[in-house]
């Protein structure tokens, strides 16, 4: 079984470098037509179809989903469905991509004629620049691959990752000509935790919180009455005015007993944590989530711009909510 184990830990480097070094091969292929085409995309009025055949036709897929998703329209085009009535989704002005290795399978060979007959541009994707597809499109993007991955050098393995891998490179380059940025990324990604992400602000999370909090002059039996009572494991101690003084946490409570502090006569100011980590109720929540964890707390302050006391974010409201 130990033997075993080493082949397949062996097996699994092996794939891996071989992916590795395919990708690293695209370096060869950035060249002037890339530009051309990525400049040919960027000043497209009409829509990116992307198109392909068996393992190509899940790459073409993905390739889609990232240019919606990063502010480039894009549609997908299975190459068989094509020649039996999904051309109809092909407009003027529409720019096509073709993917295929061979870039000679028999369902490419008929569709791209029957574009080339609507007067659309072709960009062919393949890793055999002497193939039809390449010979035929307008502009071609050259995934060629040593060998895949696979031991027969049979199964699309290297060649599926640099089709992938290309359509990276044209998709970021879109943003940046496009200046894409993280607020459309939101738009486009209302839903799910990246959505909260996204979106969800401190106050949003506070909201339904107690709001816990005390005056520094406050002794601490009142003041472990309001951190029990609003049970958020921490109270806020503030001004008379509102403005933040400070914080206690359960862990200042133990550690005023560990070292024997006397409960009576002892006041809130005395040992809550002077200066604490404050953030803007308008700041998103994964911001808080990085200062909690960079300073290892869970719990912050929350203010408005003016520092005025809004109330407590706890670790568990992020958990709650999904932020992480």
């Amino acid at each position: 079984m130990e033997n075993k184990t080493t082949n397949i830990k062996k097996i699994a480097l092996e794939t891996i470098e071989q992916e590795a070094t395919s990708i690293k091969g695209l370096l060869n292929f950035i060249t002037d037509d890339f530009e051309t085409i990525v400049t040919l995309l960027y000043k497209n009025k009409g829509r990116v179809i992307v198109s392909g055949i068996g393992k190509s036709a899940i790459i073409a897929q993905k390739i889609v989903a990232t240019f919606n998703s990063t502010g480039t329209p894009s549609l997908f085009l299975h190459a068989a469905e094509a020649i039996h009535g999904d051309l109809g989704m092909v407009r003027p002005g529409d720019v096509l991509i073709i993917i295929s290795k061979s870039g000679n399978s028999p369902e490419i060979k008929a569709l791209v004629p029957l574009i080339k007959n609507f007067g659309n541009t072709i960009i062919g994707m393949t890793g055999n620049m002497e193939s039809f597809l390449s010979k035929s499109s307008d502009h071609v993007l050259n995934t060629t691959v040593s060998r895949e991955a696979c031991p027969n050098n049979l199964a699309p393995t290297s060649s599926t990752t640099a089709q992938l891998v290309m359509g990276d490179a044209l998709a970021v380059c879109l943003m940046e000509l496009n200046g894409f940025t993280g607020d459309d990324f939101a738009r486009f990604h209302p839903g799910g935790s990246l959505g909260k992400q996204l979106y969800t602000t401190v106050a949003d999370l506070i909201a339904d919180n107690p709001v816990p909090k005390v005056l520094p002059g406050t002794p601490i039996p009142e003041t472990v009455i309001e951190m029990t009572g609003k049970r958020l494991g921490a109270t806020a101690v503030v001004n008379e005015d509102d403005t933040v003084y400070g914080i206690i946490t359960d862990g200042d409570l133990r550690r005023m007993l560990h070292n024997k502090t006397a409960i009576t006569g002892t006041l809130a100011s005395d040992i809550c944590s002077k200066n604490p980590k404050t953030i803007n109720e308008n700041q998103l929540a994964v911001k808080a989530f990085d200062i909690m964890r960079q300073h290892d707390i869970t719990h912050m302050i929350v203010t408005d711009k003016n520092n005025i006391y809004k109330g407590i974010l706890h670790i568990h409201d992020l958990i709650k909510e999904g932020i992480i």
